[in-house]
């Protein structure tokens, strides 16, 4: 599988491939926000998201918006990982587009359970 991960912290995109590496998926890209991440999904097909919320530029959830509207992103994975951990923060991601949430800071059992949920 392909990811991309998506998060303007260097610090957590490490955090997140490491994480990835330690369970079996190498294939994983990274961007800084959501520009970024656009920019590479025109270019490169990934089997799944895993975005921050909170980021300059594009924002994770106007990330999730624009990927939904793209034909080979359509109905792919995507997990937030965010600080955002209020009802109504999960409830907008969910409604538009977001197949599992992460809330800030997490484990790597966390991800994975999360990871086996979608995939």
């Amino acid at each position: 599988m392909r990811f991309l991960v998506v998060d303007d912290s260097s610090t957590m995109r490490r955090i997140v491939q490491n994480t990835l590496n330690n369970i079996g998926y190498r294939d994983v890209t990274l961007a800084e926000d959501g520009t970024d991440a656009i920019k590479k999904m025109k270019v490169n097909k990934f089997d799944a998201i895993m975005t921050d919320w909170n980021m300059p530029n594009m924002n994770g959830l106007e990330l999730v918006v624009n990927a939904r509207k793209m034909a080979n992103y359509k109905d792919i994975p995507i997990i937030m990982i965010t600080t955002e951990g209020g009802k109504a923060q999960v409830i907008t991601a969910l409604r538009n587009g977001v197949n599992n949430y992460i809330v800030k800071p997490f484990t790597p059992k966390v991800l994975m359970d999360k990871l086996k949920d979608i995939i």
